[in-house]
């Protein structure tokens, strides 16, 4: 039987199922020349729509809540009955809970209490099809505490600290629910096992109840409290469309080398996997150069490592050829386009950081980290950018600021006792 504590590191561990979403950088390694043409696209209407306060929002901008645990509802289409499910529902025999006793026999501990409030108090919605969400609170969860001088009603179901005004009508909602949830995904298909998921969920057909709180997760204008800060300098319009200009001179000289890449999924998966281990450490890229360097040492160590656990010869040799087809990347011709690559990425990377700066200044919900010394001020985890014409998506995360919050054994969790 799972605990909670269980389930949440499982989670951390691994992306939702059936949702094809990376980095908006990392578009540039798994998707080719017309990925990273698209995320300049994303980041040239992002740029559009914050030129302006005075209009809607173009762009489809959902904000990316630090909720746990991720929670399924919806009727199952086999039967037609309502269910909640953790990622267990995308399995070749699918979990899903339609009772009580389903989740009393699959998980124990908090994880249990908060399934079954969630079985009762998300059956009341009138929820046709499937969607996703991500839990919020539970009752009792929310606290009253005071932070840099003001009171707050908090929640912090993960990483981050969500802090409401304590005498606002949003924190007296909050303190009468029995269970808060955002909800961002659709899903639809004749089965749970075929269902692709789409980005959004139309909530507007949901029955209302004082003891839910929910909310879908689209940013929209006037939801700050003021907007001053969410318009973009001409300095900024400046750098960005510069910027742009580059990428796009980077990307002509580099289009095959992408597009190899894009082909090669063992490469462009090693390729995140490295950087996501120097950005758990707080290490980031400085020189293209250095950073290819030590990413075919990385490789080199890494297949070495696992030759020496194989036992036969032949284990050793197939290892042996892994590393040699991995390798052909690294030509002296193309290293230099690897090179131009992650100068892409971090072109992309600083435009980002300017965009989710002002993305920030669109939220109301003021955020922190909770570490041994008190509270730390935050942004938000980050935003995704919708395709509304493909249904694609792709994140706009500041990793230097979340990725060490949520790796770092400073950062209390909300999943953790002390």
């Amino acid at each position: 039987m799972q605990s909670f504590l269980e389930f949440i590191i499982e989670a951390a561990r691994s992306e939702e199922k059936n949702t094809h979403m990376t980095h908006i950088e990392d578009s540039v390694i798994y998707s080719g020349a017309s990925g990273a043409m698209a995320a300049l696209k994303t980041i040239e209407s992002l740029r559009d729509d914050l030129i302006s306060s005075s209009t809607p929002l173009k762009a489809n901008i959902t904000v990316k809540w630090d909720g746990a645990p991720a929670i399924f509802a919806g009727t199952d289409p086999s039967d037609g009955k309502f269910f909640v499910a953790k990622k267990g529902i995308f399995n070749k025999n699918p979990v899903v809970y339609k009772t009580p006793a389903d989740i009393d026999a699959d998980t124990t501990g908090d994880l249990n209490k908060k399934l079954k409030i969630a079985l009762t108090e998300l059956s009341k919605l009138g929820i046709k099809g499937v969607v996703q969400g991500d839990i919020m609170f539970t009752k009792g969860d929310p606290k009253v505490q005071e932070i840099e001088g003001k009171k707050y009603l908090t929640f912090h179901p993960n990483t981050i600290v969500y802090a409401i005004p304590a005498d606002s009508e949003s924190a007296k909602m909050i303190a009468q629910a029995n269970l808060g949830v955002i909800f961002h995904t659709t899903y639809t298909g004749k089965s749970f096992e075929s269902m692709t998921a789409k980005y959004g969920v139309d909530i507007s057909s949901f029955k209302q109840s004082p003891t839910i709180w929910f909310q879908d997760a689209s940013l929209r204008r006037g939801d700050a409290v003021t907007e001053s800060t969410a318009v973009l300098s001409y300095a900024e319009i400046g750098k960005i469309g510069n910027s742009m200009k580059l990428a796009r001179s980077i990307i002509d000289k580099i289009k095959f080398t992408l597009d190899d890449l894009k082909n090669n999924t063992d490469i462009a998966i090693l390729f995140e996997t490295f950087n996501n281990s120097l950005i758990r450490r707080g290490e980031f890229i400085k020189s293209p150069k250095i950073h290819i360097e030590k990413f075919m040492r990385w490789i080199r160590d890494k297949y070495q490592k696992e030759s020496d656990e194989k036992k036969t010869p032949a284990g050793k040799d197939t290892t042996a050829r892994k590393l040699t087809r991995i390798m052909t990347i690294f030509s002296e011709k193309n290293v230099g386009n690897l090179e131009l690559m992650i100068q892409l990425q971090n072109i992309i990377i600083e435009t980002k950081g300017i965009l989710i700066a002002k993305l920030n200044s669109l939220t109301k919900t003021s955020t922190f980290i909770r570490t041994a010394t008190g509270f730390k001020s935050t942004n938000h985890e980050g935003f995704v950018a919708i395709d509304k014409l493909k249904g694609g998506a792709v994140k706009l995360v500041d990793r230097r600021e979340f990725s060490k919050a949520n790796f770092s054994a400073d950062t209390i969790k909300g999943w953790q006792k002390s």
